[in-house]
């Protein structure tokens, strides 16, 4: 049965006035997937990027169940999360608040950057969920601080990225901590790669999988096109043009490595472009910094990498810029998730450069639409652009002869060719027995 509205879920009176407070109607892809059966207390491995919903994916299933089994007495987390960076944990506590509003849940946090006594209240009062960073976490378990016993939901929110940071030891610490809950469930950008299969198949049980990706009703609220770009100099002119533009209100510009993060801010600071960077390394107080001075708007233009930017939720995104082509389909999808949300509408742009274009056809192929290109009168590229046979494909002509030899192939006839006829091939001759015994008798 395929789920269209929310009331179709048997979700709760409190939490259906909240979806609908927010304006939400519709599960998405991973909602309608991952919900029913999240709420018959499966494991579930779910894989959708940025964009797609899946905090609601996983939050609304547990709040149904702290409403349906109500606690008789206070006492320790029942629902705990996992998140890679305090950034993410905040905004997924902030969006449990406001899916639970209408009830008398309570939910905290736990992260790193907070003194302890900030923390007291979750040792001490009620708490029903609570999301955490791992490292802070962990502190607390091992000073015996945190009592795991009572959790009966563990779920690890972009489970590839705390992989990435290298949190798997400390994460199966906390899921053993954890060993008497009934349900876990993961979830993650995508599921590709060995690393994050293995990790999933030692914390989950028999899990259901589901996956989304946004749908074309959902993409279409984002305008995507591309720029031909003749070198590195011609692409940073494009870039400064389009985020001079009145329209380009908020804007990430994604990159691919760090040490192009800072030579590009410094570039559009030069001309005059406020803007604030991320990258994998920064310390927390410089992201948490940079983050607020965007969300203000003291700044409307991020540059950041892929890594750096994963786990941070910024509203009104109204561009997207690819400076950097991303390496696949998955990565393209979840940057351009991050603009056209809550029923917006939202710009995607991709600067391409001629060794770039075999990736823009490949993403083209992968979200099933061709990416559509503009022009900048006054920037226009000097170069054509790589013909098909530039980009890989082979030409009609020459996919005919390749039929045609295939055709004189299979006329030609079969020669049976045994071993003995070619075993020797290649190799050298010995002399004769009665050679050698003729030199020998001389």
């Amino acid at each position: 049965m395929t789920v269209t509205t929310f009331s179709e879920l048997e979700l709760d009176e409190s939490l259906l006035n909240a979806l609908e407070s927010k304006g939400f109607t519709r599960p998405t892809a991973i909602q309608a997937a991952a919900i029913p059966p999240a709420l018959e207390g499966r494991d579930v491995l779910g894989s959708a990027p940025t964009g797609t919903g899946k905090t609601a994916a996983y939050l609304l299933p547990v709040l149904q169940h702290l409403l349906d089994f109500p606690r008789k007495k206070s006492g320790p987390p029942r629902i705990l999360i996992l998140t890679p960076t305090r950034e993410l944990a905040m905004q997924v506590a902030d969006h449990a608040r406001e899916l639970a509003a209408n009830t008398h849940l309570d939910i905290a946090t736990i992260t790193g950057g907070v003194a302890y006594m900030n923390h007291a209240e979750v040792f001490s009062e009620n708490q029903d969920i609570v999301v955490a960073t791992t490292g802070r976490l962990l502190q607390y378990i091992k000073e015996e601080n945190f009592d795991c016993r009572a959790v009966e939901t563990l779920i690890l929110d972009e489970a590839d990225r705390m992989l990435d940071m290298g949190f798997a030891q400390d994460i199966e610490h906390i899921a053993g901590e954890t060993r008497w809950r009934n349900q876990t469930m993961l979830f993650s950008a995508t599921l590709e790669g060995d690393a994050i299969k293995d990790f999933a198949e030692r914390l989950l049980e028999d899990p259901v999988e589901v996956s989304a990706t946004p749908s074309t009703r959902e993409r279409k609220k984002i305008h995507q096109w591309y720029y031909r770009a003749d070198n590195l100099e011609h692409k940073v002119e494009l870039l400064k043009h389009l985020l001079k533009q009145e329209e380009a209100t908020r804007t990430i510009v994604f990159v691919r490595k760090r040490e192009r993060v800072h030579e590009l801010a410094e570039m559009l600071r030069n001309a005059g472009i406020n803007n604030c960077y991320l990258e994998g390394e920064m310390a927390q107080i410089k992201r948490t910094e940079g983050i607020k001075r965007l969300t203000d708007g003291r700044v409307n233009v991020l540059v950041a990498t892929d890594v750096a930017a994963r786990g941070i939720d910024i509203p009104d995104v109204s561009h997207v810029i690819n400076f950097d082509m991303p390496r696949s389909g998955d990565t393209y999808l979840h940057r351009i998730g991050r603009t056209g949300r809550a029923g917006r509408k939202g710009t995607a742009i991709s600067l391409v450069e001629a060794h770039d274009h075999l990736l823009l056809q490949k993403i083209g192929r992968y979200i099933d639409e061709p990416l559509k290109s503009r022009v900048v009168d006054g920037l226009r590229p000097s170069t054509r652009a790589p013909s098909e046979k530039m980009t890989g494909k082979p030409s009609k002509k020459a996919l005919a002869k390749r039929a045609e030899r295939k055709e004189k192939e299979k006329e030609k006839p079969r020669v049976k060719q045994r071993h003995r006829d070619t075993k020797n091939i290649g190799k050298r001759r010995k002399p004769s027995g009665t050679a050698s015994e003729a030199k020998t008798e001389e």
